[in-house]
């Protein structure tokens, strides 16, 4: 993300302007908007035309630069875009002003956004912004018959690819090796600064000097972490043990990772854990929050009109972090946030025991 400009403007808004430059830009922007918000940038529309130079053609697309009063966002991965709908509120065209529109952001297009900004939001600017020059990372968790490529994001891990084959060595070599060339022909196509290969048992090692033989180039990019599985549980295994944030510095779904596991931990035991909405607002009110979890879609929620808690969710952050407690926004694309959801969405690791 980059920010170009912030502006103070009328009352407690601000008015930042700036650029999203990957998915995971777009993809912050979406629980950075809601509704209430106005957004400003280029676009084309339909207009129709009746005069006496131009027949009516059923409307010609113009370029046009639109301020939209935000009233839904739509965050579309697979087509690298944001879609942010509401009434233009201001358009260089006067005639426009009132109808409903879509904005649709890509990556490096500058919008502007104005709007009383929550310091989580403000935060997940930063976060996006210090993240542009985080390495990309592809994490292979392979064994015997089977490997697995998934991408690292900032709102979670992605399957690129899987690959099985025939396992063992001696007659089955043949086949072995077509599973890791299969393999190393994916990777060398990825544009990727970091590859972090793991598994269990030696299999990973042969696969790593297969690698070294056909792509040496590959090598120098690859670190290798021992784990009991492959695919998503291998996955959660490497983000656990901190391997993806020893090269990307910071990445957020490496610590959602540890911070769910330390809940299920707790949960366990019994002591010093809050979860669901009303065990963490009588938590948040005896001051004992010391990390609280929340699921961004849930945020987002209850910061709109489908929210279904009986306190202020704003409210019980600011309380949160005025009481010294610090507070992260899972992401519901990655498992993490799927596990937090179950809790219904919220919960917090506690300074004492409540009861």
């Amino acid at each position: 993300m980059r920010i170009s400009n912030r502006q103070q403007v009328e009352g407690s808004r601000e008015r930042i302007t700036l650029v999203p430059e990957s998915l995971d830009d777009l993809w912050h922007l979406t629980y950075v908007l809601e509704p209430g918000d106005f957004v400003s940038g280029d676009t084309t529309r339909r207009i129709q035309r009746n005069d006496d130079q131009m027949r009516d053609t059923g409307g010609e697309r113009e370029h046009m630069h639109v301020t939209l009063g935000v009233e839904e966002t739509e965050f579309h991965k697979f087509s690298n875009r944001l879609r942010i709908s509401g009434v233009i509120e201001d358009a260089s065209r006067e005639d426009q002003l009132g109808m409903h529109h879509t904005l649709n952001v890509e990556e490096n297009k500058e919008i502007a956004i104005e709007k009383i900004w929550k310091p989580d939001q403000l935060d997940r600017l930063e976060e996006a912004e210090e993240a542009t020059d985080n390495p990309d990372v592809a994490i292979v968790t392979v064994e015997e018959g089977q490997a697995h490529i998934h991408t690292v994001a900032q709102y979670g891990t992605e399957e690129y690819a899987e690959f099985t084959g025939t396992t063992g060595k001696g007659e089955y070599a043949r086949g072995r090796d077509e599973l890791f060339g299969e393999l190393t022909s994916a990777l060398s196509r990825m544009d990727t600064d970091a590859i972090i290969l793991a598994g269990p048992g030696f299999t990973k090692q042969d696969a790593l000097d297969f690698i070294e033989e056909e792509a040496p180039d590959l090598t120098e990019k690859i670190t290798t972490v021992d784990t009991s599985a492959v695919g998503d549980r291998g996955v959660h295994e490497v983000l656990k043990r901190g391997a993806v944030e020893e090269v990307q510095k910071d990445t957020r779904i490496a610590k959602e990772a540890e911070l769910i596991d330390e809940l299920t931990k707790r949960i366990g035991e019994g002591p010093k854990v809050a979860y669901g909405a009303e065990q963490v607002q009588k938590a948040a009110d005896f001051g004992a929050i010391e990390h609280l979890l929340i699921l961004d879609e849930r945020l987002r929620a209850e910061r709109g009109d489908d929210g279904e808690w009986d306190f202020d969710v704003n409210e019980l952050i600011t309380t949160a972090e005025q009481k010294g407690g610090e507070v992260t926004v899972f992401s519901s694309e990655f498992a993490p946030g799927d596990q937090l959801s179950g809790f219904g969405g919220i919960a917090a690791l506690l300074r004492y025991r409540l009861e």
